[in-house]
């Protein structure tokens, strides 16, 4: 049990917030109202001998320990904001922390807590990024908000021997069990807990929701455009093999336990550079660029999370998910092709992606063009339909799930970027200026429109978490009504529904080696 040290009575007292965890004090900083706890340990450094180990829990500390500044980052292959190998963020090893906004670090205030992970194609990501500043869910929502790091890449993610898979969705574990022992002393409520997260950070949300060592640590889930990659445990060591071989090592933890953490991201960055030519081994997987997934290794990721909710895994969880329209053309756009792609290109991707082949995608799109085909195949089976086949999943199970779809477009380049990946990062925490927000949103002061739209965002994301409700009806397999977040939010029929019919019946089972 925890126990609340001396603190100051209200938020606008001068002294600076300290609570005692079970570690030892932190003392945190007052801003803008809020009580904010920043890099804060939640388990052992994993290096030297905890080098690919699951996380080891925090070892205490005399005194109190100041807790203004973020954590330094996991070693990750690439920068944060499009400036790859630079991150403007301290130095070390303590990559295992989490940050706290809380209206008032008071043990009897038992606020609904809300804990935000990190996307980023499970290679990179950071709490301490400018993007997920999460004063304004916390005090919009009257709750407290954790953030927190895992690691990621080679550490977090390759299938090597003599350590455990999955050691990130570990570390998340791990975090989820700080915030039960220790978030009463924040103001939060450990049995109103709710997981959230975007990208790589709700295909987390995802497997959290199907691994036995997460059961009970959180009440509900938020997922925003989950991936559908989810590695066989075949495939996943297969990749790891060239992934060592990049370094020039075998795929043990002995051998890749020779070199530095920061030194080894660059045979992921290398290997990330050339998976096209593995398309015959690792298929689908190619072409995204990342070699790093959940792994289905059937210990501590038993199946996917698909097959777990339609088994009723988690029931007693309440789940909201959903996507955006236009996935896939932030990464058309960022690679210079808006408007370049040959129907040569969308064949070969209606063909590789396709779950009914490339016919029935040109006749459920007649008037697509090619680019619009390519995104779409693509949005479809990277984002959209895991995301909608989650809730399906959920219902299969027993139990009930919300589904929105976000509409809105970015307004960068008159809107060229459309409702793409990642702009409900923005628009969720208000951060237009930073990170992605700062390439959706360049040049552009946030509308009113955009603003009513951000605060429509964190409302329904709060009162899910407060209740149970975000304020929209329950999907279901009859009328399938979806949460359309516009410049006028309404509830209508799911949206897309020609692909929903091409995708109906099919399972996401894990990416297998070929």
């Amino acid at each position: 049990m925890t126990t609340p040290a001396p603190r100051p009575s209200k938020a606008g007292d001068a002294a600076e917030p300290v609570v005692h965890t079970a570690a030892g004090a932190v003392r945190g900083r007052w801003e803008d109202g809020l009580a904010v706890f920043r890099g804060i340990p939640f388990a052992e450094p994993p290096v030297g001998e905890a080098r690919f180990a699951a996380p080891r829990p925090a070892r205490g500390w005399d005194g109190t320990r100041d807790a203004s500044a973020f954590g330094p980052p996991p070693p990750q292959d690439l920068g944060i904001a499009g400036r790859p190998g630079v991150l403007d963020t301290p130095e070390g090893d303590d990559w295992l922390t989490v940050n706290v906004w809380t209206p008032d670090p008071d043990p009897v205030a038992r606020r609904p807590v809300m804990v935000w992970i990190y996307g980023g194609a499970y290679k990179l990501g950071h709490s301490g990024s400018p993007g997920y500043d999460a004063r304004l869910i916390a005090r919009d929502g009257d709750l407290v908000v954790v953030t927190l790091n895992y690691r990621v890449g080679m550490e977090g993610f390759a299938r090597i021997d003599g350590a455990p898979a999955n050691r990130g969705l570990l570390d998340q574990v791990a975090a989820l069990e700080w915030v039960r022992d220790n978030i009463t002393v924040f103001g939060g409520d450990p049995d109103q807990v709710t997981v959230f997260g975007e990208s790589a950070g709700a295909g987390s949300v995802a497997s959290l929701l199907a691994m036995p060592s997460a059961a009970g640590l959180f009440r509900r889930a938020i997922a925003q455009s989950v991936p559908g990659t989810f590695f066989s445990d075949e495939l996943a060591r297969d990749i790891a093999t060239a992934l060592a071989a990049e370094a020039g090592l075998r795929p043990t933890a002995a051998d890749l336990s020779t070199v530095d953490p920061r030194r080894l991201t660059s045979a992921g960055e290398a290997l990330s550079a050339k998976m096209l030519q593995y398309v015959d081994r690792w298929g689908q997987v190619a072409p995204t660029v990342t070699p790093f997934s959940p792994v289905v290794d059937g210990e501590i990721l038993p199946t996917t999370p698909w097959q777990a909710l339609a088994s009723g895994a988690a029931g007693d969880v309440d789940l909201v998910v959903g996507h955006n329209r236009d996935e896939f053309r932030l990464f058309v756009a960022l690679s210079g092709r808006l408007g370049q792609i040959s129907d040569e290109q969308a064949t070969s991707a209606l063909r590789l992606f396709a779950p009914t082949g490339e016919r029935a995608y040109r006749a459920a799109y007649p008037r697509a063009t090619p680019g619009e085909l390519f995104e779409r195949v693509q949005t479809d089976w990277l984002f959209a339909m895991p995301s909608l086949r989650l809730a399906e999943a959920r219902l299969a199970g027993g139990g009930r799930a919300y589904v929105y779809e976000l509409t809105w477009p970015a307004p960068v380049n008159g809107g060229a970027f459309g409702a793409c990946h990642g702009l409900d990062i923005p628009l969720l925490f208000g951060t237009y200026q930073a990170d992605l927000g700062a390439l959706l949103f360049a040049g552009v002061e946030p509308s009113p429109e955009a603003e009513a739209l951000s605060s429509r965002f964190r409302a329904s994301w709060t009162a899910f978490a407060r209740s149970g409700d975000p304020g929209w009806p329950a999907y279901d397999t009859e009328r399938r009504l979806t949460q359309v977040l516009d410049a006028q939010p309404e509830v209508r029929p799911y949206p897309q529904e020609a692909s929903r019919r091409l995708w109906e019946g099919y399972a996401f089972a894990p990416l297998p080696l070929l």
